[in-house]
């Protein structure tokens, strides 16, 4: 352990996780919550939960761990940068790139590429995906949003889970959808069939699309997608539901479909509350060559 630190409670009353948060500025809750969770954090000798309720007379004694090393390799992955400052970066990530590294993926990521072009990020998340806010899929192109330091990683998150961001999303989908839009609430859950995959399930987390049609062609329609909640592969899995399921897509969608890199899907547009100033950001990115090329060619069809 690197450094130690002793807070005595006085007057205090609460969580301990809330009551350390408000007396340590320097540290992110989510960051004392973690430590709680690894038992960095004792009363009289005795680790505790981050639901503990402090008495006055606690002496709470906090080991902060040395930091992780982080095995990770900054590559030059020529990533566009749409926005930068001293909190917040916003990049245009490409079909077929991961967000972080993984067991099958150690190198080629958005994390190594933002180590090279960036080298500032949050600390929150484990040392595999620093600055990682939110996550879109492999094969889904658009905007994320990363932070490059604990405070504002902290708010971007909160937006994110108080639903007060913005993000739109366009997909290509099978079928003519006869409704102008719709709005898609059912729990999502991983699958009890194939563990690889999402689905719609009785006991899955809380889930809401809303979708409008912007234009119809002869088997497809091209819409707009608005997430109020961000599950995993949630898009995919909630067009499939309801029988629409993405172009392209080679886990939701059906073997004949069209070609291109991956399930037509992109994250156009983000925006949120700039952590620092409060300022209003946000930020559109245009269509993958792939898909606009796509999207003619059924035109012409037409």
């Amino acid at each position: 352990m690197d450094n130690q630190i002793e807070v005595i409670i006085k007057t205090e009353t609460g969580r301990i996780d809330k009551v350390l948060n408000d007396r340590l500025s320097n540290y992110s809750r989510s960051q004392i919550q973690q430590w709680i969770k690894d038992q960095h954090v004792s009363i009289d000798g005795k680790t505790v939960k981050a639901n503990y309720k402090v008495s006055a007379g606690d002496k709470i004694l906090i080991e902060i761990p040395a930091p992780e090393k982080l095995d990770l390799v900054p590559e030059n992955l020529d990533l566009v940068i749409v926005y930068e400052d001293d909190d917040v970066v916003v990049v245009n990530k490409p079909q077929g790139m991961v967000v972080h590294p993984s067991a099958g993926h150690p190198q080629g990521t958005l994390v190594n590429g933002l180590l090279y072009q960036v080298k500032n990020l949050s600390t929150i998340n484990d040392v595999i995906r620093p600055g990682i806010v939110h996550r879109i899929d492999k094969d889904t192109s658009g905007l994320l949003m990363v932070a490059k330091n604990d405070h504002a990683h902290e708010a971007l998150a909160k937006q994110l889970k108080d639903k007060t961001s913005l993000r739109k999303y366009v997909a290509l989908v099978h079928g003519e959808i006869p409704h102008e839009k719709g709005r898609i609430e059912a729990p999502i859950g991983r699958s009890k069939v194939n563990r690889k995959m999402q689905a719609v399930i009785e006991e899955g987390k809380p889930a809401v699309t809303h979708f409008e049609v912007l234009q119809r062609f002869e088997g497809f329609t091209l819409i707009e997608l608005q997430l109020e909640t961000g599950r995993t592969h949630q898009i995919r899995v909630h067009m499939q539901y309801i029988g629409y399921p993405v172009a392209g897509d080679p886990l939701y969608g059906p073997k004949k479909t069209l070609k291109g890199n991956g399930q037509f899907l992109h994250a156009k547009l983000l925006g949120f509350e700039h952590p620092t100033t409060g300022e209003t950001m946000v930020f559109e990115a245009p269509l993958p060559e792939i898909f606009k090329k796509t999207l003619k060619q059924l035109k012409e069809k037409d």
